[in-house]
Formats: C-alpha cells, sequence, structure tokens
C-alpha cells in the first residue's frame, strides 16, 4: 500500500506500522525522498542523498521483518528507524564535507562508530545534513553551502552547528538524525526548531569517524521527536569502541523515587526573553505539580564560561584544522571561509609564545571552577532546568556580520561543554510569533537516564504532541 505524506512521528508507531504491513521500509523511504524534494530547495537541509543506498538497506530491513516477525526488535531495535546524519559523520563510499569546500569532493573509506552503530541496529540512512562548515558557528549561515532555513518560518535561522540535523527532523525528512554538540550545537538547533536533541556526558559516545571541532568539547549526539525516541537511540549509540580513548563504561545513574530539580538564578539574568523566560518557569511548574522540589542553585562561574569557551576552543580548532593542509586530503587552505580563518588566527594566538599562561591556562583554571560550580549544585538536586538560549530563533542576517553577538547566543549552552555534563532540550511550545521554545535539563556525569525519566514525564504530563512544520 502507499504510504500517507504525513507519517508516523515516533519510532514505536513506524516499527509497528512496519510490522502489521501497513506499509513496506522501501515506502518509507519513498516518503522520506519525497518530503525532501518538496522542502530542501527551501530549506537547505540536506547537502548529498542517499537515495540508492537507502533503498537497497530498506529491501533488506523488509526481508528481516518477513523473517523474524515481532523477533526483529531483538536483533535490530531501530529496524525501519530513517536517519539522516550531519556532514561531519564520516559515511563510508558517500560524500562527507564538514560543511566546507576544503572536503567538497571527499569521500570516506571508513564510517564513524555511530553511524555504523545505527546501521547495526537496523538504521536506513537517507542522507547528509548541512551544517556550519567545520561546526563552527551558532546559527546555521556559515556553511559554505549555503544558510539552511527555519522550518516554521524560513526568514529564522534554525540554530547550529548542526542546522540540516534538526531541520531534517522538524520538517518530517528524516526520524532522526545525528549532530555534535561542542557548545550548544545540538540543544540550540533543536530549541530553535523545537525538537527534543541530546548532548551526552563527555565520554559516553564515541567520537571516531566523526571530523573534529574541539577535542575536549565535542560531544556526540542526536535529535528525535520525543524523549522517548531519544532514549532509544541512546542505547545503541553509547558505550566504548576500544577507538575514542575518552569513552570509558560507567554506570548510568538511576532516578530516584524522589527527584529534586535546581533552577540556576544566573540563567535567568538581564537580557533573557520574557517569553523564554516564562515558558522555563511553566514547565518547572508541570514538575513541581508531580512532586518534583524546585529549588534554586546557584552556578556564579556560570558569567565566565563564554569567555573561556572561546578560548579554549579556538585553540582545539587551530591545532584540529592544521591537517587540511591540501596535501594528504581536500583542497587548499585558500579554501577555509572566514569562520574557520578567524578561529584559527584567534586559536593559534592564545597558544603562541608568550600568551600561552594569560590565556589558555588561566581559562582552564576557570574551567575547572566551572566543573566545581555543577558539582555543588549536583550535591543538592538532581537536575537542573534552565533556558537553552536567551531568545527563540533571530532572523537571517541579524548577527551574520557581528561575530562576538553570534558568539553570545552560545552563553546558555556552553556552560555544560567545559563540566563535560549531559543536557536535554526539549520543546514545549510556541512564542506568539510561532517560533518554537523550550528549555533544558542537565545533570550530573552520567545522569542521562534520569534526564530521559525527567523528560519523558514531563511530555507525558503537559500532553506534549509531536509538531511537524509543513513544507
Amino acid at each position: 500500500m502507499r504510504m500517507a505524506m504525513d507519517i508516523s512521528l515516533t519510532i514505536e508507531e513506524v516499527q509497528q506500522g512496519l510490522k502489521e504491513k501497513r506499509f513496506t521500509a522501501v515506502e518509507l523511504v519513498d516518503t522520506y525522498l519525497e518530503k525532501i524534494d518538496r522542502g530542501n530547495a527551501k530549506l537547505n537541509a540536506f547537502l548529498t542523498l542517499s537515495g540508492e543506498s537507502a533503498y537497497s538497506r530498506a529491501k533488506e530491513i523488509d526481508k528481516k521483518i518477513s523473517t523474524l516477525g515481532d523477533a526483529i526488535k531483538d536483533e535490530l531495535p531501530l529496524f525501519g528507524v530513517v536517519v539522516a546524519h550531519k556532514d561531519l559523520f564520516l559515511t563510508e563510499g558517500i560524500r562527507t564535507t564538514a560543511g566546507s569546500k576544503v572536503l567538497e569532493s571527499y569521500v570516506p573509506v571508513y564510517s564513524g562508530t555511530v553511524v555504523k552503530r545505527l546501521e547495526d541496529a537496523g538504521c536506513i540512512m537517507i542522507g547528509k545534513t548541512n551544517c556550519d562548515a567545520w561546526a563552527h558557528g551558532a546559527s546555521g549561515e556559515n556553511s559554505d553551502f549555503g544558510p539552511t532555513k527555519n522550518p516554521w518560518d524560513i526568514k529564522y535561522v534554525p540554530g547550529g552547528s548542526s542546522s540540516g540535523s534538526s531541520v531534517s527532523v522538524a520538517s518530517g525528512m528524516s526520524l532522526i538524525s545525528t549532530g555534535t554538540d561542542t557548545g550548544g550545537s545540538i540543544r540550540q538547533p533543536a530549541n530553535f526548531c523545537g525538537v527534543v536533541g541530546l548532548k551526552p556526558t563527555y565520554g559516553a559516545v564515541s567520537r571516531y569517524g566523526v571530523i573534529a571541532m574541539a577535542s575536549s568539547l565535542d560531544s556526540i549526539g542526536h535529535f528525535t521527536q520525543t524523549v522517548k525516541d531519544s532514549e532509544e537511540v541512546y542505547k545503541v549509540t553509547a558505550g566504548g569502541d576500544g577507538k575514542d580513548g575518552t569513552v570509558r563504561a560507567a554506570k548510568c545513574q538511576m532516578p530516584k523515587a524522589k527527584l529534586s530539580l535546581g533552577i540556576p538564578k544566573e540563567y535567568f539574568a538581564e537580557g533573557i526573553d520574557k517569553e523564554v523566560e516564562k515558558s522555563v518557569l511553566a514547565a518547572a511548574d508541570v514538575f513541581k505539580k508531580e512532586g518534583i522540589d524546585i529549588v534554586e542553585v546557584s552556578l556564579p562561574y556560570t558569567k565566565y564560561a563564554i569567555s573561556v569557551y572561546y578560548i579554549i576552543q579556538p585553540a582545539e580548532v587551530s591545532s584540529n584544522l592544521g591537517r587540511y593542509d591540501g596535501v594528504r586530503f581536500g583542497n587548499g587552505r585558500d579554501s577555509f571561509g572566514a569562520e574557520a580563518k578567524r578561529r584559527i588566527m584567534l586559536g593559534t594566538y592564545v597558544l603562541s609564545a608568550g600568551y600561552y599562561d594569560a590565556y589558555y591556562l588561566k581559562a582552564m583554571k576557570v574551567r575547572s571552577k566551572i566543573i566545581e560550580d555543577f558539582d555543588k549544585a549536583f550535591a543538592n538536586v538532581d537536575a537542573i532546568i534552565a533556558p537553552v538560549s536567551p531568545t527563540p530563533a533571530f532572523k537571517l542576517g541579524e548577527k551574520a556580520d557581528n561575530p562576538l553577538q553570534m558568539y553570545l547566543a552560545d552563553i546558555l549552552t556552553v556552560p555544560a561543554n567545559l563540566a563535560g555534563i549531559p543536557g536535554l532540550a526539549i520543546p514545549s511550545g510556541f512564542s506568539k510569533s510561532g517560533l518554537p521554545l523550550g528549555f533544558q535539563l542537565m545533570g550530573a556525569r552520567f545522569s542521562e537516564n534520569i534526564l530521559f525519566e525527567l523528560g519523558k514525564l514531563y511530555q507525558k504530563i503537559s500532553g506534549w504532541k509531536p509538531k511537524i512544520a509543513s513544507l
């Protein structure tokens, strides 16, 4: 039978439909590719499509369903789930550009750990999504292949750097998508596009086969429509692979019978949009009515986080981009865009003789203080609820000519990256102008299970239903 264009929005609904033969995996691929064909020219979410391999994989999944029946979930927990990968993820035989002209024609010879794990779990890759070049950006406007547009209003940014990945899920062009979060690059676009975005604990998910931005900050996560789906994907992607030395087997913290949530007063300082503040406090009230204690906490070193981040991150960027010299692979250095050049120069400066102690070393000491702030807070509460961004999505071009203003868009997300803790962005509604609103939950290291339980509780009690932006 032919699938309707308004496909199911959750993993469970899609898998149930496949098992009940209401549609096939091949028809799923048909539907997603049709949606991409209708919407991508307007949104610029995808840079490369993998239709041929998607159909081949879908046929395999359909055969598996016929052979295994209900038992397929045990062998392939994400069977039939259509995934789009941020174009930082290496995909064997499929172009990977990092959103940069430097790698315009680069085709990897192997796939990254997360890509492979999702494939082995039964996912069907539909394509590679646009992103700010090298993940340098908070708006989706820094891609060398043109900006991505917000599906709820194309005059607005979708957030960055994982712009195309968030848009692909928000617009129904993929069921899930992968992303990276170095300073907010999953949580902020998830917030701007009205979907769920997970930044895992640093060291929970392997970075192997993902083009590095800042190696001590990069977290590998994903976008989904529901918190339950996010949990399902995390179960597959998390854990060591023997290829990323920062990943370790850590026992996840389990939710307690009685939970408490902290509200950091520093996250509601001057400059927070009133609608944003109101939506976060309303979400806190939902938890409070369910018997969860709401406690004010203080994170005093938060005010230094953005300054620390924009010393450490460019330093690591300058080191990581040193390999792209046009000799081993990629085009020459003249292909770097303005933002990449800016970060290379900033990073090289703070690492140079005479400035290392004054900038980089001092920033690392303050980073330790930020970590201490969170440790003290989590000694008293199980998680923290806060805004993701000071404002809803802003207009295309509004901050493009002012790099400092653009950097400040990360002010509420970078602390979690500096501390290495998990963060979960959850949609909560829309502003008066029709732009998505939401909040983030942050927890202690390896407390993803607590965040998932809180997130699922919120979506259940609030009656949240996934919403797809019309193309």
